[in-house]
């Protein structure tokens, strides 16, 4: 995923303590770390603030995915240098320090993705906190960057797929899952802190548990294996709803479909497919095929007909032909996704994929990625039509007058589209509102509060 705006933290007062300005890049995995982070830092005194002027440090969270990530994560680095001159730099550029250090020799300290300990410590170093038990408390949910009715679950931790264009298991190591007793307990306290919302994140989520051997674990009064739709069946028991991301198409998510069908786990799948040419699959090993993943769509429609179904696809990828790229506009045609995003390759250095052969020119990727998006742009706005005249739960997001932003079942935050809501009541932030659909554009809906 390529590397997303900063958010920038506040907790401003005329407290004495040391203060932290704080900037997260990169995807909703690293945006999580960010949170342990902050929650360890805000029970040790810690201030939040706004600016990195007058900050006593700040702390630069950066994504190292794609050469793109990179540059803007040196870029946050530079600015925090300019503008207040103590920078301690952490996430996934970190594994590699040196492309850090090379540029900016004078940062205080370097640590790579996951390194919570050495991040605290680093902090401690350049600035030590001051304990105070009033400012030491914290909510038991911990600190979230997202609004308060939503928030990321991770589940594991790296990866055991090799992907030829992915260095993500260099960066974060293999499959490493949380138990599930630990991933529940923490999705508890979120909803009884208001969360309405939990997005389950992972890099490879429905591999969630192969490397506990789907262990037990107690939670409340009964044991739960740490395998996925255990899980998803546990956490659609506690009254959010719980949208599934980064989800492999793999035989044994079928066996969630059932729960979507019955309302415990929201009718959404979020499935980097990367691409529909079954050569460009196995050139970037990805571990499903084309006609399996095109069997496995239909079957779930038939079982869940209001699923929405998200991918992500790469285009321009070493040695991609004409005939290959049309396979994959075939692919979008007849598997029909609700919501897709593309990018054009990008070589990562260190990717296997940077060796294959007869590499695209960047104007034929060029060409490639706006006939794609042409292509799915159609599809989405026939889809997002087929939702008119229809009622829809509404998560509020925002608010502004009589007018409110708000996401269906089918629209994660921040990645797929909105649905713009005029209401004759007052909304409030969280709300789950029935809404009727009047309108669609090509990514976005318009639609009235019903009933007022």
């Amino acid at each position: 995923m390529a590397a997303s705006g900063a958010r920038t933290l506040t907790r401003m007062n005329e407290n004495p303590s040391p203060r932290v300005s704080f900037v997260s890049l990169g995807c909703p995995k690293a945006l999580v770390d960010s949170e342990r982070i902050v929650t360890r830092l805000r029970a040790e005194g810690y201030e939040l603030s706004r600016e990195h002027e007058g900050a006593d440090v700040v702390l630069v969270n950066t994504c190292g995915f794609l050469d793109s990530a990179k540059a803007e994560s040196l870029a946050a680095i530079g600015d925090a240098l300019a503008k207040n001159g103590k920078v301690i730099v952490t996430g996934c550029m970190g594994a590699e320090p040196e492309s850090i250090t090379a540029v900016h020799p004078s940062v205080l300290a370097v640590t790579g993705p996951q390194q919570y300990e050495a991040v605290v410590s680093a902090v401690h170093d350049a600035v030590p906190p001051k304990h105070d038990p009033f400012l030491d408390l914290v909510p038991e949910q911990g600190i979230k960057l997202t609004p308060r009715h939503y928030a990321y679950l991770k589940i594991s931790e790296g990866c055991n797929n090799r992907c030829t264009f992915c260095i993500i298991p260099k960066l974060r190591g293999d499959l490493v899952s949380r138990s599930a007793a630990d991933v529940l307990r923490e999705a508890e306290r979120l909803v009884n802190a208001g969360v309405k919302e939990l997005l389950v994140i992972s890099q490879d989520t429905s591999a969630y548990g192969i490397d506990l051997k789907f262990a037990e674990s107690k939670f409340r009064d009964h044991d739960v294996r740490a395998k996925f739709v255990d899980l998803a069946r546990e956490l659609g028991e506690l009254g959010a709803w719980v949208r599934l991301h980064y989800v492999y198409p793999y035989p044994h998510v079928d066996d969630v479909m059932p729960l979507m069908a019955e309302g415990k786990v929201l009718p959404y799948l979020d499935i980097p497919m990367q691409h529909g040419s079954p050569s460009v699959l196995k050139r970037m090993r990805r571990p499903a095929s084309q006609e399996k993943q095109l069997a496995r769509i239909t079957k779930w429609r038939e079982e869940v007909p209001n699923l929405t179904l998200r991918s992500t696809f790469i285009v321009g990828f070493p040695g991609e032909t004409e005939e290959e790229f049309e396979e994959l506009l075939a692919f979008l045609d007849e598997a029909q996704l609700d919501r897709v995003g593309c990018f054009k390759f990008e070589p990562v250095r260190g990717a296997p994929a940077n060796e294959l052969e007869n590499p695209v020119p960047d104007e034929v990727k060029a060409q490639r990625y706006a006939r794609f998006m042409e292509t799915q742009q159609k599809i989405s706005a026939k889809r997002l039509r087929a939702k008119v005249g229809k009622r829809e739960p509404v998560i509020i997001d925002s608010i502004s007058g009589n007018t409110a932003i708000g996401r269906t079942r089918g629209d994660a935050p921040e990645i797929d589209g909105v649905v713009h809501v005029t209401s004759r009541r007052p909304l409030k932030v969280g709300e789950i509102a029935t809404v009727k659909i009047e309108r669609a554009e090509a990514y976005d809906l318009h639609g009235t509060v019903a009933g007022f």
